[in-house]
């Protein structure tokens, strides 16, 4: 089958592991099925994958990507959910040490087919296309949990996402305003604060500008640029909520007297569950809003996509399709 994967490493360039052609169809063990890809979308997971990060070289070659959806075995739309957890773990599987993502111990999927356990396939509504629901397993999903679970916010609530443009802080801006939250977002990127502003920010600020009012959560995916700006827009009591460190996790200053004398929560979250996608998908499907598609890119041309991505081009979602 078709498929696009990496058969080797590079920190300093990784799109020199990538390849696109064909790979033997997927195993199939007990109690999985597999899904036949019609769209999936691009993650920075899949780039640091071809750098080296949370993939072993053992394992290569390995079929990149964790999103995805297209049809089950008996033709129903679906959205594959990329969280593997171990067959005997029960409970939220974020929190299962033996846990991994599509293309780190098991294939991807940017190919024509994947194979998932049978729990990890969440029926797709009609209101969703295929390219937006592929945008959802991975960015969307953490920004829902981030949102909704681990930040627990509420209609009505002030919300600051640093960093607009990524896949994550794009999801958090329109999830926020469909859940009736007053959402703010920072960029160093003129454009990109307008393109917050469009797809539902209430006000958008440079990165590091002093803000109007305290915010009652930030969604913090930068790290070290952003992390002191973060704790500073938090009213007292407020949380901030990292799933992310883009700019690197070393802090200059973490904050941590203005933490303990303003009594303020720091929350790690990580991707989300099956029944968050599956909430996340009926959210969406009610509400009428929709993942932010920056491109759509054949699976073919795949290389195109990550070059974007290695770029810093996009605003929102690169999505491939088949």
């Amino acid at each position: 089958m078709f498929a696009v994967y990496a058969d080797s490493f590079s920190k300093d360039d990784p799109l020199a592991g990538l390849q696109v052609g064909e790979r033997p169809d997927p195993d199939v063990p007990d109690g999985w099925t597999t899904v036949t890809v019609k769209a999936a979308s691009l993650n920075h997971h899949d780039l640091f994958s071809l750098r080296g990060v949370g993939l072993r070289e053992e394992a290569l070659p390995m079929i990149l990507g964790c999103d995805a959806a297209g049809y089950d075995e008996d033709g129903n739309e679906v959205v594959v959910h990329a969280v593997i957890s171990d067959p005997a773990w029960s409970g939220d599987e974020t929190f299962d040490p033996k846990r991994s993502l599509l293309s780190e111990r098991y294939q991807g999927t940017f190919a024509d087919k994947v194979a998932v356990p049978r729990s990890n396939v969440v029926p797709k509504p009609a209101s969703l296309s295929f390219e937006e629901a592929a945008c959802l397993p991975t960015a969307w999903l953490t920004a829902y949990r981030m949102l909704f679970t681990r930040g627990e916010l509420k209609a009505g609530e002030t919300v600051l996402v640093q960093g607009a443009g990524g896949g994550v802080a794009t999801a958090a801006i329109i999830l926020g305003r469909a859940a009736g939250l007053r959402v703010l977002a920072t960029s160093r990127d003129e454009t990109k604060r307008a393109r917050a502003l469009e797809i539902g920010a209430h006000e958008v600020f440079e990165s590091g500008a002093r803000l109007p009012v305290k915010v009652d959560a930030v969604m913090e995916t930068v790290g070290k640029a952003t992390w002191s700006h973060s704790i500073r827009a938090l009213r007292p009591g407020g949380r901030i909520v990292t799933s992310g460190t883009t700019s690197g996790p070393n802090l200059d200053d973490a904050e941590l007297t203005r933490i303990f004398f303003l009594q303020l929560s720091v929350i790690g979250s990580t991707m989300g569950t099956r029944g968050e996608l599956a909430s996340l998908v009926s959210l969406l499907d009610a509400t009428g809003a929709r993942p932010l598609v920056d491109r759509t890119v054949p699976m073919t041309e795949a290389r195109e996509g990550f070059a974007a991505m290695l770029d810093g081009e996009q605003f929102g979602k690169i999505v491939f399709t088949r």
